[in-house]
């Protein structure tokens, strides 16, 4: 009996396997389709963008979790950050540009979510003069990083960023957008990151 048991245990485990896979993302319930779209920093690879904003409460939720689903992503597909530019002259926009110009975005970004959500140092509007400040008293020049900020150069960037919400019809953050053609629609922060990485991994095997 003990074999037989053992016998029917080995044949219902893999009906219990498929019955447990998750179902393929179904186009206007999961995602929606981006006419035209294109990744907001084109490479090899599969570009999984989250459009986000330091002022957002949701987006502070997502980030702990966000990080670290981004180290258990398959190779050949990475997590972009992108600020929310709905002005080009959006500070804190322009804040996360200048930390990845200076090479301290990855130290510095739950930092600034931090100071604005936990520690207080930050108000959800704040000045570049604020931010250069903040930056000083996390290691980098406030000068420099106030230049930056207001560079000319930057322009582009932020641009770039508020184009890329605006072909992808961003309608809020934090969303994510798989390879510049799906905006991930999804009711749970579990959904969403599954979803999102469904779609890559579509993109990928193609």
């Amino acid at each position: 009996m003990k074999t037989i048991a053992a016998l029917v245990l080995m044949l219902l485990l893999p009906v219990a396997g498929l019955a447990a896979a998750p179902a393929a993302p179904v186009e206007g319930r999961d995602y929606v389709a981006i006419d035209g779209g294109v990744p907001f920093a084109p490479a090899p690879g599969v570009e999984i963008a989250e459009v986000f904003a330091y002022s957002c409460p949701h987006c502070w939720e997502l980030q702990p979790a966000l990080e670290a689903w981004k180290g258990s992503l398959p190779k050949g597909v990475r997590l972009t950050y992108v600020p929310a530019a709905y002005s080009i002259e959006d500070p804190f926009a322009r804040a996360y540009f200048a930390a990845e110009q200076a090479g301290a975005a990855a130290r510095l970004h739950e930092a600034l979510y931090r100071a604005v959500h936990e520690d207080g140092t930050l108000a959800r509007n704040p000045t570049i003069d604020e931010l250069a400040a903040w930056f000083g008293q996390h290691g980098l020049d406030p000068a420099r990083m106030r230049a930056a900020m207001l560079a000319p150069a930057m322009d582009a960037r932020m641009r770039a960023a508020h184009d890329f919400a605006l072909r992808s019809q961003i309608p809020g953050t934090p969303t994510l957008v798989v390879g510049g053609r799906y905006r991930v629609v999804a009711r749970t922060r579990d959904d969403t990151l599954r979803i999102a990485r469904q779609l890559a991994e579509r993109l990928r095997a193609r």
